[in-house]
């Protein structure tokens, strides 16, 4: 079976947890401080603060910015739920903008008609790793006053005209383990205020700056030294991690991009490929869910990101009777295939042949 994701574990990252596991100090010890360091240099800010999941690392940094009931954020219903869940866990509500149909990620064109007196913040989200037009969104957080927090939780890399991801605002990563590099599970948030990095560090350690002593009600959102450990040794390694992302995405391009029926991502500059997406559309001899199901007997795993928009989630009921027409188009034909760095030039081939065999008659 060629598998969605596969994390790579070396020798680096055995030795690096069985170091932390002899020195006794598992949680919030050097490996955690000296990972934030490397990280934030990676990214290019002041500060960067490690959590334990990118859901968490999104409602921690949301909250550092006061943001609560009765306020709004700008985001796209076109994202793993996760990105709403941490707006809506401050007592703030999302608002969605739909998305660009060739990028899959908030169309900045459509965010203005959607800001309001209530408006705090626009939280865009680098969707399978390609960059949103962070030109323009910034100028519009510029004349409008509002916050950016990005959420980065794919984009492990990316960039926006030569300038990283995660540096335009207060953001987010996740290092789940099919993310571009991984702690097994963890998150980031980066930053270049000090003030909110500070206020970080209260919220993830239940409001303390000082031990037993608590300024407020937080919550226990930290990385332990074993997983910080892991990241700094698959910090190393992320260049080369993206680098054959980029190579094998290209492959897949120059064999499917003629395919009837088929969409291909763009590879533009910066998309380190977190997910490559194909949209299957109507105009193919065989639908979305048929080619995942052909794939499949042939041992190629693929996911649909995402076949129910956030806005038309149970979980999600007021807002229901909304219509964002290109998300609702697209998670009707994406398909992700596998794109890993572990992928060697037969599994590529096995892919593409598997594809035209059940596309092309």
């Amino acid at each position: 079976m060629i598998p969605m994701g596969k994390p790579i574990m070396g020798e680096e990252e055995k030795r690096a947890v069985i170091e932390v596991l002899e020195s006794g100090m598992l949680s919030q010890g050097i490996k955690v401080k000296q990972f934030e360091e490397s990280f934030a240099h990676f990214v290019g800010t002041n500060h960067a603060v490690v959590t334990s999941s990118g859901t968490t690392a999104l409602h921690a940094a949301i909250l550092a910015h006061n943001i609560g009931a009765g306020d709004e954020v700008i985001t796209t219903p076109f994202t793993f739920i996760a990105t709403a869940n941490a707006i809506r866990m401050t007592g703030a509500a999302p608002v969605f903008v739909d998305v660009d149909e060739k990028t899959f990620n908030i169309d900045p064109d459509k965010i203005e008609a959607a800001i309001t007196k209530n408006t705090k913040a626009i939280l865009p989200v680098h969707l399978f790793g390609l960059s949103c037009d962070m030109g323009k969104i910034t100028e519009i957080a510029r004349k409008h006053n509002l916050l950016i927090i990005e959420d980065a939780c794919q984009s492990h890399g990316a960039t926006w005209n030569d300038k990283m991801t995660g540096s335009f605002g207060t953001s987010c990563y996740s290092f789940y383990p099919t993310k571009n590099m991984t702690t097994g599970e963890g998150g980031i948030i980066t930053t270049n205020s000090e003030v909110i990095a500070n206020k970080l560090r209260k919220i993830i350690s239940h409001g303390s700056e000082k031990r037993y002593y608590h300024g407020f009600v937080g919550y226990n959102y930290r990385m332990s030294d074993v997983a910080a450990a892991i990241g700094i040794e698959q910090l190393k390694k992320l260049p080369e991690f993206n680098r054959r992302r980029i190579q094998n995405a290209e492959f897949l391009n120059n064999h499917l991009s003629e395919i009837s029926g088929i969409i291909v991502p763009k590879i533009d500059a910066g998309h380190v490929f977190h997910q490559y997406t194909i949209r299957v559309t109507s105009s193919s001899c065989v639908s979305r869910d048929k080619l995942a199901e052909i794939l499949l007997e042939k041992g190629i795993a693929s996911s649909v990101f995402y076949p129910l928009p956030v806005h038309k989630q149970e979980a999600y009921p007021e807002y229901n009777h909304l219509s964002f027409p290109i998300t609702e188009k697209l998670s009707k034909e994406v398909l992700s295939l596998p794109i890993h760095p572990s992928l060697i030039e037969t599994d590529l081939l096995k892919i593409v042949s598997a594809i035209k065999e059940a596309i092309i008659k």
